[in-house]
């Protein structure tokens, strides 16, 4: 397994229970972002170490820092077409860039000055941002919400080739703790280790909309 895991329980006790965090598992140099696709992409990037085969540069591509966020999204791996679960370990520093130009996928006055202002900066931009309520491991509602980010044009070509570390088909590991999830026997749940994303940059910090008490 290419990350460190810790069980549901443990982490939950230091987890912020509401605000928009950026959960993740990181370190220096890099952080683990995760997709899941159907066999035939999710086998050829896990092959190859980069996206390519039928995997389309023309379509804008979701990326969930956020653990249960994807296991959520894509049933624990059993949704048609989600079957192969991704860990892709991104730069640290194309993962700030990506940060950097990210703009909300829906107008939010308190964000942005007028309709006309976001609506140009979304035109603009390649990365898409949605925080979304998070889900506990049963796919309940939290208070806390979880960060995806969606990228198309130059982003999606230099994610899918440049800027990827490694990616590993993790799906083995999740079909192992579905049945804890689902059983809610969390004290065996593993996840992966996750901690609050620190965003150095204030301006990034604030256009994203992150909680001022992360």
């Amino acid at each position: 397994m290419m990350f460190p895991t810790e069980s549901y329980t443990q982490q939950l006790d230091r987890w912020p229970q509401a605000g928009r965090v950026i959960m993740a598992q990181f370190d220096a140099e890099s952080i683990i972002v995760y997709q899941a696709y159907r066999p035939a992409i999710g086998n050829f990037a896990a092959q190859n170490g980069y996206f390519g085969g039928p995997f389309k540069l023309t379509r804008m591509t979701w990326i969930k820092p956020n653990f249960l966020w994807m296991m959520y999204r894509s049933g624990w791996a059993t949704k048609a077409g989600q079957e192969v679960v991704l860990a892709i370990r991104l730069q640290r520093t194309a993962f700030e860039q990506i940060l950097a130009q990210a703009v909300h996928s829906s107008f939010n006055a308190a964000l942005c000055d007028t309709r006309e202002t976001w609506k140009q900066a979304v035109e603009d931009s390649d990365v898409r941002l949605q925080w979304d309520p998070d889900h506990d491991p049963q796919g309940k509602k939290v208070e806390r919400r979880a960060i995806q980010l969606g990228l198309r044009g130059d982003f999606i070509a230099k994610y899918a080739r440049e800027w990827i570390l490694d990616i590993q088909d993790i799906s083995g590991f999740v079909a192992e703790q579905r049945g804890h999830a689902i059983a809610g026997d969390y004290d065996r749940l593993l996840l992966p280790t996750e901690n609050v994303y620190p965003v150095a940059n204030g301006d990034t910090a604030v256009r994203l909309g992150l909680s001022t008490s992360q």
